[in-house]
């Protein structure tokens, strides 16, 4: 058997600990022949050393999340333990593996290299923008990361939204009003959600504005407070738009900004606000940008075999 003390520094011990040491008692629950005793700053751990390394990393992982987000939830335990007790009781460093637990009992999950860098990215920065082609699953992580957000309480509400520029298509000939013209090219982001969120509940947060969907126009002139904010579809927002959209985070924000450069639909004559973000943006403190690859693509085996050969295409 194996004995060691860990030291809890830099933050509240209570709030590590959970009320009346709930939370280390979820950690000694999901470890056999364990014993955890809190006392003052110190953690004691007893157990078989196999057993106290990966609960030791468990807790060092808690302690990057308390002073990420200032508070610990259960789900934040449960989601640190899921990574400590899988591939043979091998914990990562890092909660980048597991985002997110879906209510059929599932999880999300970061599945390729691309994916794990945007997660961290997203953990260690305020505005992250993921770039890189279709099929990577960059809005459905950033997405996912929206709503593990919300969940655990970082971030008060969720504003996604897409620019709404024609892709070869004629909105003034679609049927309906306003909005029913806009859904179209909204309804990626609503299933991504409805993946993530109890329908009766994502309809409660839609109604209560808690969740909201909405095109690139509709930003102006908003201040988001306490909000997790994606912009998807980014390579269509034009330099203009770009920097309205960036203008509107306010205290406790953070941001997600999606898009492929080589998909852009605007006119020829007007340049790529995400293009144009990179060249401006890149090496400022707290904005990241992540690349993503052809060897991130998740969707039909094809689709990767697609794309490179419109790569190829257009090196001709």
């Amino acid at each position: 058997m194996t004995e060691r003390t860990v030291t809890v520094e830099g933050v509240e011990p209570l709030l590590l600990f959970g009320f009346n040491d709930v939370y280390l008692r979820k950690i000694e629950a999901a470890f056999a022949d364990t014993r955890i005793v809190a006392r003052g700053n110190q953690v004691m751990l007893r157990g078989k050393e196999e057993d106290v390394d990966r609960i030791e990393r468990v807790i060092h992982e808690l302690l990057v999340v308390l002073n990420r987000n200032g508070n610990l939830t259960e789900n934040d335990v449960e989601t640190v333990l899921d990574l400590a007790t899988v591939a043979h009781g091998v914990a990562r460093a890092d909660t980048a593996d597991t985002i997110l637990f879906t209510p059929s009992g599932g999880t999300i999950k970061a599945k390729t290299p691309g994916q794990v860098r945007l997660v961290e990215a997203a953990r260690t920065n305020d505005i992250v923008f993921a770039v890189g082609p279709a099929g990577t699953g960059k809005t459905y992580v950033g997405v996912a990361l929206a709503v593990s957000a919300l969940k655990s309480r970082q971030v008060k509400k969720i504003v996604l939204c897409r620019p709404a520029v024609e892709a070869g298509e004629s909105l003034g000939f679609l049927p309906g009003d306003f909005r029913e013209k806009v859904d179209p090219y909204l309804r990626p982001l609503y299933d991504a959600l409805e993946d993530m969120i109890p329908r009766e509940k994502l309809r409660a947060f839609l109604e209560q504005n808690t969740v909201e969907i909405v095109p690139l126009a509709y930003m102006r002139g908003r201040t988001m407070n306490s909000a997790f904010v994606i912009l998807d579809e980014a390579q269509n927002a034009t330099a203009s738009q770009m920097k309205m959209f960036l203008t509107r985070l306010g205290a406790g924000s953070r941001a997600i900004v999606t898009g492929d450069i080589t998909q852009t639909d605007l006119p020829s004559t007007a340049q790529s606000g995400l293009v144009q973000a990179r060249d401006i943006l890149e090496g400022i403190d707290g904005i990241a940008f992540v690349d993503f690859g052809r060897g991130d693509v998740v969707r039909h085996r094809l689709v990767m075999d697609i794309i490179e050969a419109y790569e190829k295409a257009g090196d001709d």
